[in-house]
């Protein structure tokens, strides 16, 4: 039953982060709010929904470890699983103007989150830096797009859309996607972190090391789903962006978030190798992607490689 319990909580997070996004765009596109400030607010904030709900849940429940070890797990898995499989599908390629600005901040966001573990305890004011960061991010990105496209405008002389306006009852179809979704998305966290509690009890496996994997992949599924399909219709530049900003709300938006709530101690195991892999693993990414702008199959398959390896040690350090 607990099985059958963490499974719905999964699916219902993968169904409610879906209607989530997709009513959120939908609202976003009748008000001609900016595809790039789509992407970067409602779709990533829609797609982290099941990691920051989750870990919210944790966190309320007196277990840190999936707290701390979703996040964590989380980008790993964004980059060494699902950029892996997006890789051997098809090569992924890399677009270096928009590297150049989100890449630096998912830099600077692996570096802040593994001060943070090393302190020991996420406090609000830790959470507090963290969201302002992500605030400063999403706001400097949307400046940057409308300076461009001021200038864009002026060389070529369009003209201004004159697209209808939204009937109420379309926005009202949308609003009960992104509320329903929001609902749906609450009630899989409640579940998928119970049975995550329950099972480690009974296997006698830390939470910890459930955080970091199942509960970790499980709220990645809206990720892994996307980054697929983007690689077989051979947009690895969807796939790739996807998983940078998706690791970036991670640390900044669902660890801010979730520490500003309530401040979360950050268990042992995770500051003294987890959060090191983690580290390593953005390293192999910026390798594979300055190498030559694209991740080809090989690299794809080493990161799974990698992957499979530290799954492998956390099973073998926990007993199973």
């Amino acid at each position: 039953m607990t099985l059958l319990l963490l499974a719905l909580g999964l699916v219902l997070l993968v169904a409610g982060g879906e209607f989530l996004v997709r009513g959120a765009v939908e609202l976003a596109q009748k008000f001609r709010i900016s595809p790039l400030l789509i992407g970067l607010t409602l779709v990533g904030f829609g797609t982290s929904t099941p990691e920051l709900v989750t870990s919210l849940q944790a966190a309320f429940a007196g277990s840190p470890g999936i707290a701390v070890g979703n996040v964590v797990g989380s980008n790993l898995a964004n980059i060494l699983l699902i950029l892996g499989v997006a890789a051997v599908i098809n090569p992924v390629t890399i677009a270096r103007e928009t590297f150049k600005r989100d890449g630096i901040v998912l830099a600077i966001a692996t570096l802040m989150c593994v001060a943070a573990v090393l302190v020991g305890r996420l406090t609000p004011w830790i959470g507090a830096l963290f969201v302002l960061s992500l605030a400063s991010y999403i706001l400097f990105a949307f400046w940057q797009e409308r300076r461009s496209n001021a200038v864009a405008d002026a060389a070529s002389g369009a003209p201004v859309s004159d697209a209808p306006k939204p009937t109420a009852a379309r926005i009202l179809v949308d609003l009960v996607f992104v509320v329903g979704g929001l609902l749906l998305t609450i009630l899989g966290a409640r579940l998928l972190v119970s049975s995550a509690i329950e099972i480690a009890t009974q296997f006698h496996v830390s939470q910890t090391v459930i955080g970091l994997t199942i509960v970790a992949v499980g709220t990645s599924l809206p990720e892994l789903v996307t980054s697929i399909m983007a690689a077989l219709r051979k947009h690895g530049d969807i796939a790739f962006g996807n998983i940078v900003g998706s690791n970036i709300y991670n640390v900044f938006g669902i660890l801010g978030v979730t520490a500003m709530v309530k401040p979360i101690d950050v268990p042992p195991e995770i500051a003294n190798f987890d959060v090191w892999v983690m580290l390593a693993a953005t390293v192999v990414l910026f390798a594979a992607a300055l190498s030559r702008w694209k991740i080809t199959r090989l690299e794809g398959g080493a990161m799974l490689a990698g992957y499979t390896a530290y799954v492998g040690w956390l099973g073998l350090n926990a007993g199973v």
